[in-house]
């Protein structure tokens, strides 16, 4: 895998993937001397975490053939105060809304995720706590849902 960044000026820089070759644009806070145009670097950390559990956890929720109309996961990340404000601890929140969705699915799917396909979990749990959460709701349609379930899972 090959990456790059690119300076556009001042903290302005446009971030390519020799693989797929599509860019992102990288900017600083105004405080930094940025133009807040862009993501911040330790975003896309925590936007690679998210981004890799959810296209696991949907493929497997899809092979499963789970009714999905609606699927977000969110990453909650702590950091450290003092520079270089590393992260100290995840919590990635599984949002999964259909009809009849199988709560033994999603846990299962959360589990392959987190110790067989997601290297970014893989990768980054070697050095922080992460936690995983779940809710399950039922979709009534016309943009209703209700909260069916929701738990933790802790990976072995």
């Amino acid at each position: 895998m090959e990456a790059k960044v690119t300076w556009k000026g001042r903290m302005a820089f446009d971030g390519t993937a020799a693989g797929s070759g599509y860019q992102l644009p990288l900017d600083a806070q105004s405080a930094a001397g940025g133009d807040e145009n862009g993501f911040r670097p330790m975003e896309l950390f925590a936007i690679g975490l998210a981004g890799c559990t959810a296209m696991d956890v949907i493929s497997i929720l899809s092979k499963k053939r789970q009714e999905i109309s609606h699927f977000e996961v969110q990453v909650h990340v702590e950091r450290t105060d003092e520079h270089p404000k590393v992260f100290t601890s995840a919590l990635v929140d599984y949002l999964v809304s259909g009809r009849g969705v199988d709560e033994q699915a999603v846990l299962r799917a959360m589990e392959l995720s987190a110790e067989r396909y997601c290297p970014a979990q893989a990768m980054l749990s070697q050095v922080m706590t992460i936690e995983l959460q779940y809710s399950i709701f039922e979709d009534q349609g016309d943009d209703q849902r209700t909260l069916v379930k929701s738990g933790t899972f802790t990976p072995a």
